[in-house]
């Protein structure tokens, strides 16, 4: 007896064949661009922006020079999607933690603590070779501005979040002026044979910050009692 099924048809198979490589192949190209990316901000971080050339960067990613040059054309394509990269990586980590904040029995102390935790290791060592390069290089200064306010932006976020809105201003002039403080600091230890001496004076700087926050968070205890 004759099977009444009929035979799926060439074509569809081929279809659905082609659809499942497209995606393999999108998944590669994906993971091609990532692997790029983070090599970019390893190579800034330990040769510094005049010594992340393409050919390095490759090498360090593992990929060939055509499979980089396909995805970036130049340095500058490269160092600026890095920077898009990078600043999704910095706006994740303050994101991603600020709910710490809201929990704490000491919010001025956590705040400080995260300020310092989100500017450690190479995303900050990275965003600063950036930051010096942009001031001779105008087409890389105006993408270096541009993720300085993103990163801005995503603190201004999280601060909303928990923070009343009558002293989200404030609040955010004491976050600024405590970032501006630590940067300081951990630009200058770049040279420093003693690495334990930053987190000194950022100890240091932090107890001279933290009575400009306390009435603003005395407020903010003050507004949850009331309400």
């Amino acid at each position: 007896m004759e099977s009444s099924e009929t035979p799926a048809s060439p074509t569809l198979w081929t279809t659905v064949s082609s659809r499942g490589a497209r995606r393999t192949q999108e998944q590669r190209s994906a993971e091609t661009r990532a692997r790029l990316l983070d090599a970019t901000i390893d190579c800034l971080v330990r040769y510094g922006y005049a010594g992340t050339t393409t050919p390095r960067v490759a090498e360090m990613a593992g990929v060939t020079r055509g499979a980089q040059v396909h995805h970036f054309g130049s340095k500058n394509d490269l160092v600026i999607a890095a920077l898009q990269h990078l600043a999704a990586k910095r706006a994740a980590a303050v994101v991603g933690n600020v709910g710490d904040v809201g929990a704490s029995e000491d919010p001025i102390r956590t705040v400080l603590d995260l300020l310092w935790e989100v500017h450690q290791g190479p995303m900050f060592i990275a965003a600063v070779e950036l930051w010096v390069a942009g001031r001779t290089d105008p087409a890389l200064g105006r993408e270096v501005a541009k993720f300085e306010s993103i990163v801005a932006s995503n603190l201004m976020t999280a601060v909303g979040e928990f923070v009343p809105e009558p002293i989200h201003k404030p609040m955010l002039d004491f976050l600024y002026t405590a970032m501006d403080a630590l940067r300081g600091i951990l630009i200058a230890s770049f040279v420093d044979t003693d690495p334990s001496r930053a987190r000194r004076r950022w100890d240091r700087a932090a107890a001279n910050l933290r009575p400009l926050a306390e009435p603003l968070v005395a407020e903010w205890v003050g507004r949850g009692a009331r309400g």
